[in-house]
């Protein structure tokens, strides 16, 4: 088995909105902690610009050319909290591009080469993009990019996309709403911006139940996060049976985050990431992380490094023993129907 992966370019730190949350600084943050902890054993690799193609797989021409344009013409506002300068082209083709090759590293590997885990550690994040609109700091969707490689470049027939970021993944939603190529499940907390993700967003035409929204109320933490994940994303992935998992990891939910009201800890992503990391192992399927929000540089920092300490381990992860939440018991009961 191959050392676990991690993918970056920097591009990231030219992607420059001004005084805002989502800022370069966040990289820099996450670089340190990890390379204080020697990277956790990952191999750091830079990634690839996505392609034109790979991108209109997710989103039309007309949005990633207007994209081009105003970073082109010097930047400027795409919505009130979505800011692009020059360099936000460049970083926003390898924001997407690192999630292709999180892809190309889980599935396009033979023999022994392969890792069980890779992750894609760059910026703008991508969830909020829909595909016809970029928005909440997004640009394009950068894991839609990756989830569609997968089955385009390998036949992957079902991936599975765990969005724990605490604002709901709208993007990603709106991307495979009607389809069941993707079981997209989104621990969010409600309300929140962007004001989507109730808990009867299923679906429509066939991907009627599957999208599996759990929204949470403010102050929810590591209790409902962690049973949530492992109580029904667990069970929902043994019988959907995907052949690649991927997460939208953001660090937003976080106690320490000034975007909202989480309140989950640092031990509360390295559960969540332990519940993801024991499933794919059961199922003899990869993990993709992608990353998303989290606002706080500590919290983020460590959240990931966290999360990635777990899922990129040598050693097997047992299953955390959890008490079922009430939340969770009744998404269960909503969503049995994709239990079998």
């Amino acid at each position: 088995m191959a050392d676990p992966v991690l993918f970056s370019h920097p591009s990231s730190l030219q992607h420059d909105p001004g005084p805002h949350p989502e800022q370069p600084a966040r990289m820099t943050a996450i670089a340190e902690a990890l390379e204080a902890r020697g990277w956790l054993g990952f191999e750091r690799r830079q990634s690839p610009e996505a392609t034109r193609a790979q991108l209109e797989a997710v989103h039309p021409a007309r949005l990633i050319n207007g994209v081009h344009e105003l970073c082109a013409a010097g930047g400027g506002r795409i919505d009130a909290d979505t800011v692009v300068s020059p360099g936000s082209w460049e970083a926003a083709l390898h924001a997407a591009g690192g999630a292709v090759a999180v892809v190309d590293a889980l599935l396009g590997a033979s023999g022994g080469d392969v890792p069980r885990v890779a992750v894609s550690v760059h910026r703008p994040p991508g969830h909020h993009a829909e595909a016809r609109r970029s928005m909440g700091f997004c640009l394009f969707n950068n894991v839609a990019v990756g989830a569609r490689w997968a089955k385009e470049r390998y036949g992957v027939e079902r991936v599975l996309i765990l969005d724990w970021d605490v604002h709901h993944g709208n993007g990603t939603q709106d991307v495979f709403y009607d389809t069941a190529d993707v079981l997209f499940c989104s621990i969010h907390q409600w309300p929140l911006y962007p004001g989507t993700g109730g808990a009867e967003e299923v679906g429509v035409l066939g991907g009627e139940g599957y999208t599996v929204n759990l929204p949470v109320p403010p102050g929810s933490g590591d209790e409902t996060f962690g049973s949530l994940v492992e109580h029904v994303v667990v069970p929902l992935a043994r019988s959907y049976r995907p052949g690649l998992i991927l997460v939208s990891a953001g660090y937003d939910a976080h106690a320490d985050d000034p975007l909202a009201d989480g309140r989950v800890t640092d031990a509360g992503y390295a559960t969540m990431a332990a519940s993801v990391r024991a499933v794919a192992d059961e199922l003899g399927v990869p993990v993709g992380v992608v990353l998303e929000g989290g606002y706080d540089l500590g919290a983020l920092a460590r959240g990931l490094v966290a999360t990635l300490e777990v899922l990129g381990s040598p050693d097997a992860v047992a299953a955390p023993e959890l008490p079922v939440h009430p939340l969770a018991e009744k998404r269960l009961a909503q969503h049995a129907a994709l239990l079998g």
